[in-house]
């Protein structure tokens, strides 16, 4: 195993001719693809890894400077992809991996044949002609709650987030994960995905790219999808789900699990 395979906990299950790389969001890790995993394995060669920061990877290995922007995450993905000799991949990315993606195609094209973008944004913070779901105001209470108790913050975030209650199992599994996370990165990595503004970079993705979207999902409004249709640089089709919660592939795998099989075989305009 390579460096970056170890130090991103890669694993790579399967044995098909194409290859699909699973990506999660933040205050997750690679388990929070489990649903979709045993449906995948027959037809497909599949790439599993840890961001680095999730509460699976090795705080030590977390460098402030290199992921100051989500820059530093696509360089990770591109590593992965060529110390695997990976190409042509179909790239699932939710949440802050969707954009993520979006950036390592932009610098290398040929490793991913389309993206699969769940519950991703370009931007966060509302803006001139652009609602993105949040004011700087709720950003800095949000920050603020974080930093003064970092678990009690995680107990009030993943219902919010899950669009559950403490006892569903979506919602422990989130808290749990969320927990894991050392809180001085938590917070940094939360501040780069609030912070960031990739708006002007989305006409320069030119690999086709399924955006598929929770009706109600708090951080993320329907209309971001269209937004993201509307500016990306090639072709793209946008599929809203009747599920609620920003982490639909926990929550509700009945309904999101043969939405993303259908957008990983199908190409667009056919």
């Amino acid at each position: 195993m390579g460096v970056v395979e170890k130090a991103h906990n890669v694993k790579i299950l399967g044995s098909g001719h194409r290859t699909i790389i699973l990506a999660h969001g933040f205050g997750t890790d690679q388990s929070v693809w489990k649903h979709l995993v045993p449906h995948l394995l027959e037809d497909y060669k599949v790439v599993l890894f840890d961001n680095m920061g999730a509460g699976t990877t090795n705080p030590e290995y977390f460098d402030f400077d290199r992921y100051a922007t989500l820059e530093g995450y696509a360089y990770d993905v591109i590593g992965i992809c060529e110390e695997l000799r990976l190409s042509s991949c179909v790239y699932v990315g939710h949440s802050m991996s969707a954009m993520i993606g979006a950036i390592a195609s932009i610098a290398r094209p040929d490793l991913f044949s389309k993206l699969v973008m769940i519950s991703g944004s370009p931007r966060y913070l509302n803006d001139v002609d652009y609602f993105g779901g949040f004011e700087q105001e709720d950003l800095d209470q949000l920050f603020e709650a974080m930093q003064s108790n970092y678990k009690a913050w995680c107990s009030g975030w993943a219902p919010l987030a899950v669009g559950g209650d403490m006892e569903s199992v979506a919602v422990q599994e989130f808290s749990r994960s969320l927990f894991n996370m050392r809180p001085d990165i938590a917070l940094t990595v939360l501040k780069i995905i609030f912070h960031s503004d990739l708006r002007h970079l989305l006409c320069h993705v030119t690999v086709p790219c399924h955006i598929i979207q929770s009706m109600k999902d708090m951080a993320v409004p329907v209309v971001v999808a269209e937004y993201l249709h509307q500016n990306l640089g090639g072709e793209s089709i946008v599929e809203v789900m009747s599920t609620d919660g920003h982490l639909p592939q926990l929550s509700s795998p009945a309904v999101v699990i043969p939405v993303v099989l259908r957008h990983i075989r199908c190409e667009i305009g056919v």
